[in-house]
This record gives C-alpha cells, structure tokens and sequence, in this order.
C-alpha cells in the first residue's frame, strides 16, 4: 500500500493475502473491544477504558523516533502541554511519552522564539531544545499561511556538499484547509510524506530548493515515491449536537483539534489525536509514520493559526 511504485508489483500478491489476514483479525480485534466497552460502560472512570501501548523496547533513541512504526502495531502515545509562567503561556513546551507504565519519554518540541515564521524544534532532550544541541532530530516550519513542512535534522541545502549526501530530508508536508463551516467546523488536512521502498524504508527526499520539496510537488501533482493521506471526515451526531469520530476509547473529551488521518484506499488509520484533558492529548501512530512525524503533525495543530480551543 505504501510502497514506491517500482515495488509495488513484487508484493501485490503477498499483500492481500496479509491484508485479507489482518481485516480478519482486526474485525474480531473490534468487536472485542466493544463488547468489552459496553460491559465497562457505567462502571469507574473513563481513563480506565483507555488501552496501555503494548510492550515497546528500543536501545536508541534517535533511531526509534526516527524510524517508521513496526508493521501491524499502533504506538500509543500521550503528548502534554506545559504552558505554567509567563514565557510558557506564549511558547508552551510539548512533551511526547509512550502512554504506558513506564511513560517512557520519546520527544520534546517548543516554538522558536524571535523567529519571522512559526518554526517548532523537536528534540530527544526534554532539556535541550537548542537548534545546535546535539539532541536537535527535526523541526516544524510554517513557511505559508497554513501549511507546514517538517525536516530532519541535517544541513539546509545551501550548506549542503554538491551531491546533497548530508542535506536535510522532507520528513512531511502538512495543508490545513479552509471549509464551508469555517473554523469552528471540522477542519480538513491534507498530509504528504515520502513513500517506502520494499525493505519497509523511507525513500530520502533531499530538495535543492523549495521547488522541489512535498508541498510544491503535491500541488503540481508529482506524486512520485509519495504518499497523500487525509483526515477522516467526522460525523454529525444529533444528541450530542457536534460532529464526531469513534477514536475507541482513546480519546475523552470534544475538541477542535480531534482528528484521524486516514490512507484514503482503506480508510487505513495511520494516526490519530485527540483531547483527553486540558493539557493532556492522545497520539497514536501506526506505520509508515514515525514519531517525529507523527508529533510534528500533532505540533502543527496547536499552531496559533490553526488552533482554536
């Protein structure tokens, strides 16, 4: 599904029968889950019905936010927002744990300070939010009105060696759209990121200029090695007289800034995110994306062009 097309051929076959495979399993996984909801339906508090992420272990740090999801397992996370003091309420800081026992600490990100656009910096040192720090892996850059492009952590091109080996990779490009109901309504987005090669990696996009990056591409529809994803349309509910997503349990609270981002062919859920209490939101990815993605994504929604409580 998420292949280049010069792999998709080779595992087409192989594809639908784990797909046939996994619809099954997640058809039975469902139902589980809401029979079991229903039967804890009255009984304690919401945050009891909220299932823990399951058993992750990893060595390095830089490489486990770096690298796509496994396959067939959803990472769920938790992000929380510092916005205590006087400079916090301005450039709050976000945090991203995986939402189990441990609440293992994956990234940090905060919004730069003096900077003409709105730049966020993401790091693996919930102290060290420096653009030089060693612990710098990605940003989120708002370069026009509301779309967004997130980067890796190398060199911009123009300091780039000629064959562009130590350039900065295009991690995402993030459009925010307008609708008919305006911004209290739903919102639309529209996520582009690289596409994977048949060893399950990312294919590196290192653009000479702004020309060539996600977005540009996206507009002129050079989706070559691209992946277009979506997210999900919500539902207009009578009784609760708001539009809604059935996140599963995971997500507690309305808000604006709930959302699913979907592959469109399946209605695949490859991330979702969403309010489960003032400073505190769920996120949950599933490959292709990784975490940086996934939480620069999460970022570009607080952004004060695109948010609204």
């Amino acid at each position: 599904m998420f292949q280049t097309s010069g792999d998709k051929d080779k595992a087409k076959d192989k594809d639908k029968k784990t797909k046939k495979k996994k619809a099954e399993e997640s058809e039975e996984s469902e139902s589980e889950k809401e029979e079991k909801s229903k039967k804890k339906k009255g009984k304690g508090k919401k945050k009891k019905e909220r299932s823990p992420s399951p058993e992750i272990e990893f060595d390095n740090l830089e490489d486990f936010v770096m690298d796509p999801a496994p396959q067939g397992v959803t990472v769920k996370c938790r992000v929380t927002r510092d916005q205590r003091g006087v400079d916090k309420s301005l450039y709050p800081l976000y945090y991203l744990h995986l939402d189990n026992d441990k609440k293992t600490f994956l990234l940090a990100g905060r919004k730069r300070k003096k900077s003409a656009t709105s730049n966020y910096l993401i790091s693996i040192d919930a102290t060290d939010l420096s653009r030089g720090g060693e612990n710098f892996v990605g940003k989120l850059s708002n370069l026009m009105g509301t779309k967004f492009t997130v980067f890796d952590n190398a060199l911009n091109p123009e300091r780039a060696l000629p064959d562009m080996s130590n350039a900065r990779q295009e991690l995402a490009g993030i459009i925010y759209e307008t609708n008919v109901l305006g911004m209290k309504g739903p919102r639309r987005m529209t996520v582009i990121i690289p596409g994977m090669n048949k060893d399950n990696e990312r294919v590196p996009l290192r653009p000479r200029n702004e020309c060539d990056g996600l977005l540009i591409r996206y507009q002129n529809r050079r989706m070559e090695n691209l992946i277009e994803l979506h997210n999900k349309t919500p539902v207009w509910n009578e009784e609760t007289a708001s539009h809604v997503l059935n996140f599963n349990g995971r997500v507690t609270q309305a808000s604006v800034k709930n959302f699913q981002i979907v592959h469109n062919k399946d209605d695949y859920i490859v991330m979702q995110f969403g309010r489960i209490a003032d400073d505190i939101f769920t996120l949950d990815y599933n490959y292709p994306l990784c975490a940086v993605q996934a939480f620069a994504i999460a970022l570009s929604s607080f952004d004060g062009k695109i948010a609204c409580e």
